[in-house]
């Protein structure tokens, strides 16, 4: 199964919160959502004081392949750092034959660089890819790994806001299943429009392009390409403690090189003061 996001699937589901954004939050209104993208990163980091848990998993239609992450965001003393850590588990099939494992684990640093209370938000990643799954079983790639993305959230109006997405990824020494090596390379892209219908009702519209190499040789690679379309729809629920529950749900369609490769997208947030 292909990986649908832009981030790599160990980075599934990365959204990070800013509420002081929202463009339709009113004082008298509940919080608004603001940290809740699918396949794309925002330009916010967590506030000081708030940790967000999040959980995410894509289902291939075509073979029952499907991939869970788990990511867990942390502000580092003010709202400038972020700190965050993603575990993925994923379910691979070949032909009749299935095998689920842990993938590669990812850590995360963001620093904003702009956008508090701004209508522009700009928040760079640097990630440290872990060689934590399986490589001979195709859970991962059996080395370390850097990765950086560079999310921009930009305010259009009161109920539009739009996220666009650039990163890269480098993998020296990549391994594949029967132990070949080779430096592997890839590039994401990505943008959506968020339609905010009530403040804690949101319509999302992402698109996402990467572009991956596997390795096929000794110092050989294969470059492959894939783009998603995928409409979306995520709901929140406020609670006492100022508590809020995300719900998600998506449908990424292939389109192009990924054609016929559509799935299925949940999404669940928990945020809190910590």
């Amino acid at each position: 199964m292909k990986r649908l996001t832009l981030s790599t699937a160990v980075i599934a589901g990365i959204a990070l919160a800013n509420p002081q954004v929202a463009p339709a939050q009113e004082a008298t209104e509940a919080p608004a959502i603001a940290d809740n993208s699918f396949l794309l990163e925002e330009g916010y980091n967590q506030e000081a004081g708030v940790v967000q848990h999040i959980s995410a998993f894509l289902r291939s239609r075509n073979d029952g392949s499907w991939v869970y992450t788990f990511t867990q965001e942390w502000p580092l003393f003010s709202q400038k750092s972020q700190l965050s850590f993603t575990l993925p588990v994923q379910r691979l099939r070949t032909g009749a034959a299935a095998a689920t494992g842990i993938g590669d684990v990812a850590l995360n640093y963001r620093y904003q660089l702009a956008g508090v209370e701004a209508r522009a938000s700009v928040a760079p990643r640097l990630s440290l890819l872990l060689p934590t799954g399986a490589d001979g079983r195709g859970f991962g790639t059996g080395a370390f790994g850097v990765q950086a993305n560079l999310p921009v959230s930009v305010t259009l109006g009161p109920r539009l806001v739009t996220h666009w997405n650039a990163g890269a990824t480098v993998i020296p020494s990549a391994k594949n299943a029967v132990g070949a090596e080779a430096t592997t390379t890839g590039y994401n892209l990505g943008a959506s429009v968020v339609w905010l219908l009530r403040p804690t009702i949101n319509l999302l519209l992402e698109v996402a392009w990467a572009r991956s190499e596997a390795v096929t040789g000794p110092g050989v690679t294969a470059a492959s390409d894939s783009w998603f379309v995928s409409p979306g729809l995520r709901w929140a629920h406020n609670f006492s403690g100022e508590l809020q529950i995300v719900p998600g749900i998506a449908y990424p369609i292939g389109v192009g090189p990924s054609r016929g490769e559509d799935g299925i997208f949940f999404y669940l947030s928990f945020e809190h003061p910590f």
